[in-house]
């Protein structure tokens, strides 16, 4: 089945191979695969009467197993409470990085980069307007990445290229039959009062649209036809290319998991894609078996009565010796045989791909984080390859590219008010939080363990603070030692504003001794 849905995709061999291979894949996470089939689940026979194969029907039942995985996995990634905190040798450079994350939703676009990198591949990129960063996850199916020679992990240039029509260029200002032209020699039929309309026939035909970001501009190129007779070099669209100056390609190509190739990993969900179509195609027959048995078939044997009319009395049909009458049913319990096969499937898929089995009906009390993690081993486990692509490569490479690009632009937020100063030099850590939510007890048991090792001066204040910031969302760890010494101090002035002048220390650190104390005389 698989490999039907595969071949009825409809591919263009003007791209690469890959092109074909994200687009599928993309399909598949979004629930598109089925669209290149031409029948509904409930058309069993053609309007000749012919049998409609399974095959080239789209399930009525979906279940997007794939899109659970891949949402499974991305929450433990980057959802609010595992969003990871900059650190950096240099507090204000950590503490103008977190104000960026939170002014360009940085968040938000590492989940959407990491679903969409699901399929294998996915790119992030950088812009700077109006003094403010913003980013923005690109998929890949149409990117093309070229790396530099003596250092293969650094981008040299990413290269966009897609077929558009002509209408959609002309809505966005080009001039498509100087376009077309350009590319198509245009050929008056002979004849009087025949003329070749070349606007219709530029606005119908395909163009190739291409854009390549460098280490100096976003350069934009004049759309040519696809059909050319010329040869055609693509030139440099000047109105439209931008030069950024910031001497690096400001995107961060991002490989999912390891494997694969230069340009894109491993897809994550993508040995379970065959037990999902089996998935709904089973659920799609179970649902069309209980619908035939709601609504049996009656079946009637000749003749019915001697004048061949059917007799219907109050809840019988009435036939003669010769005749016979069924209700052809199907037992409703084949429903409930291939919902426990689904259910074995989709237990299956997410063993092997290492997704959550966890079953929120089986848990009578709430777990601790450890019990949980325990349970949940195989999506860790996943999730924590992801962080070697998403975080340690592409959200600390997004970071970096920020403090660059501090030095060349006096950055602010979206209210106009300036972000700190960056250290170029300073070097950047990311600080990733547990993987569930400790409970009260094991709030507990941590808050033990860092007394007794702070009280033991195995570590200091501030480490045991940065070991908790997470919990209770401490964004800066300096400013928070600040508070808590302010707070001792408030407590010890106030201290000695309650204590008599006679039982205060003496001028050398020395308590004095109370009269009548008898001091051992």
């Amino acid at each position: 089945m698989l490999k039907t849905l595969q071949q009825a995709m409809a591919t263009d061999r003007d791209y690469p191979a890959r092109t074909a291979r994200v687009q599928w894949l993309g399909g598949v996470l979004d629930g598109s695969m089925y669209e290149c089939l031409p029948y509904e689940f409930h058309e069993e026979t053609e309007p000749s009467g012919a049998y409609i194969p399974l095959a080239e029907r789209r399930p009525s039942v979906r279940y997007n197993l794939c899109r659970v995985i891949v949402n499974d996995s991305v929450s433990m990634l980057f959802s609010e409470g595992h969003f990871p905190t900059p650190q950096a040798d240099d507090e204000e450079t950590a503490h103008a990085l977190v104000k960026v994350i939170a002014d360009s939703k940085l968040n938000e676009v590492m989940v959407d980069a990491a679903t969409r990198g699901s399929v294998g591949s996915v790119a992030i990129l950088m812009r700077v307007l109006g003094n403010r960063a913003f980013f923005s996850a690109l998929p890949t199916a149409y990117l093309s990445p070229a790396w530099r020679p003596d250092a293969p992990d650094v981008l040299e240039s990413v290269t966009e290229q897609y077929k558009v029509k002509g209408a959609a260029l002309a809505a966005q200002g080009y001039d498509v039959v100087a376009l077309y032209k350009a590319g198509v020699t245009v050929k008056q039929p002979p004849g009087r009062g025949v003329k070749v309309d070349v606007l219709a026939d530029a606005m119908a035909a395909d163009f190739w649209f291409r854009r390549v970001w460098d280490a100096g501009a976003e350069n934009w190129y004049l759309p040519w036809p696809v059909l050319s007779d010329k040869p055609v070099e693509p030139a440099i669209d000047t109105e439209r290319t931008v030069k950024h100056g910031l001497g690096f390609v400001p995107m961060v190509w991002v490989r999912n998991l390891p494997g694969g190739d230069d340009a894109d990993g491993a897809c994550t969900f993508e040995a379970a894609i065959s037990t999902q179509v089996e998935i709904e195609y089973q659920l799609s027959q179970a649902g069309r078996g209980l619908k035939y048995s709601s609504d049996p078939l009656l079946m009637i044997k000749e003749p019915p009565t001697g004048n061949g009319n059917l007799i219907k009395g109050a809840n019988a049909l009435v036939v003669s010796k010769d005749g016979d009458a069924k209700l052809l049913e199907i037992s409703g319990s084949a429903a409930g045989a291939v919902v426990e096969y689904a259910r074995a499937l989709r237990s299956f898929a997410l063993e092997v791909v290492g997704g959550n089995r966890a079953d929120a009906d089986k848990l009578a009390t709430a777990q601790s984080g450890r019990a949980m993690e325990l349970m949940n081993y195989a999506l860790i486990s996943l999730a924590d390859r992801l962080r070697a692509s998403y975080g340690e490569g592409a959200l600390l490479d997004l970071l970096y590219m920020v403090v660059k690009a501090s030095q060349k632009f006096p950055l602010t937020d979206k209210h106009g008010r300036p972000i700190p100063k960056m250290n170029p030099a300073a070097e950047v850590t990311l600080n990733w939080p547990r993987w569930y939510a400790p409970t009260a007890v094991d709030r507990q048991n941590d808050a033990t363990t860092l007394k007794t090792l702070r009280d033991s001066n195995l570590i200091s204040q501030e480490t045991a603070i940065a070991n908790v910031a997470d919990d209770y969302d401490i964004e800066d760890v300096a400013e928070e030692v600040a508070r808590i010494e302010g707070d001792q101090d408030k407590a010890m002035q106030r201290l000695a504003d309650m204590t008599p002048d006679d039982s205060r220390e003496d001028g050398h650190g020395h308590m004095p001794v109370p009269k009548g104390d008898g001091g051992g005389e």
